[in-house]
């Protein structure tokens, strides 16, 4: 990700100009950043995984988006790509080009975006009250991080690691292993 304009445009000149451009960006206070492309690597898992989850939540009304769908954090002026989101609110609906709802937000880590990712994203994606998980997985080894909102409003981890383990996304009452999420995925052997 890299700044694209040093010039503030709004909400609104950035949604038109997402319609017509080849280029994903992301907008933080009202600057814009270039996405860059993801490695095989990348798309693999999150095809995996969002095969999975769209055969999983088919007909109960929740909706599995890729990284071509944005979330909108009003509250922050923010719109950002996240590799996968699930919504199930009514309101997500109204609007086409983005998602102000989501209960899941999925991202695949990358060497350019981890700390992002980890860090002001992740904070930035707590502000949305309806998210109840956020989950990071790891394309370098078998391992997935789950942050979960518990009752008080606090944000969990619960990991899970290993070739032979299954992981759980409680926010769509969801179980899958390991081997379905990195399958075609060839990781290189321990020196």
């Amino acid at each position: 990700m890299f700044a694209s304009s040093q010039i503030y445009i709004t909400p609104e000149e950035y949604l038109e100009l997402e319609e017509n451009s080849p280029i994903k960006y992301e907008y933080i206070d009202g600057y814009i950043y270039a996405m860059a492309g993801a490695l095989e690597t990348h798309v693999t898992i999150a095809l995996n995984l969002a095969t999975l989850l769209r055969n999983h939540v088919r007909g109960s009304g929740f909706r599995v988006y890729i990284s071509d769908m944005k979330a909108r954090i009003e509250s922050l002026n923010r719109f950002f790509y996240p590799d996968i989101m699930v919504t199930c609110d009514k309101r997500d609906q109204d609007t086409l080009g983005y998602k102000r709802f989501p209960c899941l937000i999925i991202e695949v880590l990358s060497d350019s975006t981890e700390g992002f990712d980890r860090g002001d994203k992740f904070a930035d994606y707590q502000t949305i009250e309806t998210l109840q998980e956020y989950i990071l997985i790891n394309p370098k080894k078998p391992r997935v991080e789950c942050f979960r909102r518990n009752e008080d409003g606090l944000w969990v981890l619960q990991s899970y690691a290993g070739e032979e383990t299954s992981f759980q996304l409680q926010s769509i009452n969801f179980a899958g292993t390991m081997t379905q999420l990195y399958e075609d995925i060839d990781f290189p052997s321990p020196a």
